[in-house]
């Protein structure tokens, strides 16, 4: 529950153009559709997904850590980790399926990205259902667990000698056409108010500096 007087008092630190922006970022914002990142290793590859899922409005991203740890370069992220809610799964046997299973009963396909012979091709992608998108390293691609578990397949059509990408452009090629889709449809694929107002309340925390004294002067102080 957001503590609406705190939030007042919070706003009062930001500039009106901040406020105003955060609340146009967020009218784009969706969670129709949702990223998993499976093992990537290399940090220049996993922050670039994470810039371009807030660039195309993604607000989760999930993060399963078997064999390496994730981590951002600020100098490709530019930031953009700041306001996407990122979820890490480690120090569990079973994270894949921890994160599959979780998503799947928040009424998530899973849809594993790779170039499988049964793959829909992109162009002919269902955007009507809510889907979590699943990338792994280029080379050896998800794991055995995520294609025997996912709900479908997906791929880019390739039509020269190379048959991969770096997982960085086909997120970026799989997010532009399938939330561009999503805008142009009916669906309603928007976050719900409440889900809005806890964003914004994150958002504004996370820009004033000091917000912990902040805070605790208000308790003392105002409240």
């Amino acid at each position: 529950m957001i503590d609406d007087k705190l939030l007042q008092y919070f706003e009062t630190f930001l500039t009106e153009k901040r406020k105003l922006l955060f609340k146009k970022v967020l009218e784009e914002r969706t969670r129709h559709f949702t990223v998993v990142l499976e093992d990537i290793y290399q940090p220049h590859n996993a922050s670039a997904v994470v810039r371009t899922c807030d660039i195309f409005g993604i607000q989760d991203v999930h993060t399963i850590e078997n064999k390496y740890n994730n981590s951002v370069s600020r100098h490709v992220a530019k930031g953009s980790q700041k306001w996407l809610n990122q979820y890490r799964y480690r120090n569990d046997g079973d994270n894949t399926k921890t994160c599959l299973n979780g998503l799947k009963e928040q009424g998530y396909q899973i849809i594993a990205t790779t170039p499988h012979n049964d793959s829909c091709l992109l162009h002919d992608f269902d955007i009507t259902k809510k889907s979590a998108f699943v990338f792994g390293v280029e080379a050896e691609g998800v794991s055995d667990y995520v294609m025997d578990t996912a709900d479908g397949f997906l791929k880019i059509p390739m039509v020269g000698f190379t048959e991969s990408l770096n997982i960085s452009v086909a997120a970026a090629i799989i997010l532009q056409d399938v939330t561009t889709k999503l805008r142009n449809s009916n669906l309603d694929w928007k976050l719900s108010e409440k889900e809005k107002n806890n964003i914004y309340f994150d958002w504004v925390k996370k820009t004033i500096k000091n917000v912990d004294k902040i805070e605790e002067h208000y308790n003392l102080n105002v409240k």
